[in-house]
This record gives C-alpha cells, structure tokens and sequence, in this order.
C-alpha cells in the first residue's frame, strides 16, 4: 500500500488553530501514516512547531514529524528538542537545512542537511525515523544536477531512511531523479510532494521561490479561466490528481501533501484517486 502524509505549517492565531482543527479532522479518515509540521515561510524559532505536533499527537491522535532546521541553532538547542521529541513519544523527523530565521546572521553550528542527520543519529541513535529534502527539478542554489545528487546522497549516507521531494509537476523529473539516485546507490524510498492547486496566482509565487517549474500547458489553461476560482479548483485537482496516479503507476512509495492548512484542495485530489 502506498503510503500517505500530510504537511501542516505551525498556526500563530485563535483562528488559524481552529482551521487546522477543521484541516486535520476532515483529512484524518484518510488514515495518513503521519503528518509533518514545519517551521513556517522564511523561517523562524526553533521551537516553532512545539505547539502545534504536541496539539496533532494528543487531540488528533496522530504520529507527528516534527521539522528541525540546522539554520541558527546550536548543537544544545537541538539536542534539547530531539530529547524533548523522545521524552514526548515522537518517532519521526523532517531534517532540513532549512532557511536563515529573518534578522539572523549566522547560520548555527550546522550548515548542511547532511551535518544534521549525522547530530541526530550521534544523540539519538535510530529512535527517530529521519525524512530528508529531495530536489527532482535540482535545488536552486545547487551548482548543477551532478552536484545536487551528491548532496542527497551525503544526506542518505549521514541516517536519512527516506525522503521527501519538493513539489513537481513535470513526473518524468521525479523518475528521472529516482533512477539517477539509484545509480549512485540511494536506495531509500523517495516519496513525491504533492502541491494542490487552489490559488493560482499563489501556486506561481512559490514556485517562483522554490525553483519549481509550471509546465506552460498548465499555465495556460489556468489562465484560461480567468477569474473562475471553481473552474480553476477543479482544472486543478484533475491535474493534480492524474500526476499522483501517473507516479503510483510508476512505483512511487506514497505521496506527501503539501497541504497548506487547507483540507479541499487535497480532499478533492483524494477523491479523485478512490
């Protein structure tokens, strides 16, 4: 069975919290294996997601992997979170590089991805089910293709047992990067992120950021509808919905989505799976 994981990013108000709330109920039925929780755009304090994965563990009753950035936190800080997460009961991490916290000059004791699963592993042994970052369309800030491989592999290398891509929406870049990995002996599994589509004037400033590709038939038939916020939502959770049965057709391990906080866009892909 392929496996199935939803990401959450930490709510700051009553009202975000009470969306999540609504999110995570309405998702729940899906029976994810676990949901992540990050640290929020642009980064911030290391504590961040404390809140919200103790929230998801003890009221949803979920298996929760906390985010843990290297970007601005020094070895005791991490090791006093990977202690609290173990004390907590918590079995699973995101380990990211992550992105320098806003008003923060110095990048922390870690400055790789890799470096920070070797700490995880050296304080806490193989208690932690340790998910890392993968790049399908190559990283922005990786010198080339080559380069970024072996990036991911020293993450593999360091205790990663799986990973989790950014998003794509082009699914010969993630089989193309699962069987170059392959070659260079990653055997981990590799799950795709999934991105659904509900704004996409939004969708297009994060890929933007991230480095993303919109192939340009996309594009254009979302320009297509105009202004059409149902035409746009159902445009794209067709889209979105035959990319994921493309990857599982193709041997994908699961798929992890990239929820926003919003449970129709990935309910109406779900849907369209079943």
């Amino acid at each position: 069975m392929p496996s199935i994981s939803f990401e959450f990013f930490p709510p700051k108000t009553e009202e975000q919290r009470a969306q999540l709330d609504r999110t995570t109920a309405l998702l729940k039925p899906h029976a994810p294996d676990y949901v992540s929780v990050t640290f929020g755009a642009g980064g911030s304090t290391l504590s961040y997601t404390g809140e919200t994965v103790a929230r998801l563990h003890r009221e949803h009753g979920l298996e929760v992997a906390p985010h843990l950035s290297c970007m601005g936190g020094t070895r005791q800080e991490i090791a006093a979170l990977l202690d609290g997460y173990r004390a907590a009961g918590y079995r699973r991490l995101v380990a990211l590089r992550g992105d320098l916290p806003s008003g923060m000059a110095s990048p922390g004791d870690f400055r790789y991805a890799a470096e920070l699963v070797r700490f995880i592993r050296a304080h806490s042994g193989d208690h932690f089910h340790v998910e890392v970052a993968a790049y399908p369309e190559i990283h922005p800030q990786a010198e080339d293709a080559l380069a970024d491989l072996k990036h991911f592999k020293a993450k593999v290398e360091a205790g990663a047992d799986g990973a989790i891509t950014q998003y794509f929406f082009n699914p010969d870049a993630y089989f193309r990067f699962v069987d170059d990995a392959r070659r260079l002996g990653v055997a981990v599994p590799i799950v795709p992120g999934i991105m659904p589509i509900a704004n996409f004037g939004q969708l297009k400033r994060f890929s933007d950021a991230c480095g993303a590709e919109i192939p340009r038939w996309i594009a254009k038939r979302m320009q297509a509808h105009g202004d059409d916020a149902e035409a746009i939502r159902e445009l794209g959770a067709d889209v979105v919905a035959q990319l994921c049965r493309r990857l599982l057709d193709g041997g994908a391990p699961g798929l992890h989505f990239y929820t926003l906080n919003r449970a129709r866009p990935t309910l109406a892909i779900l849907d369209r799976l079943h």
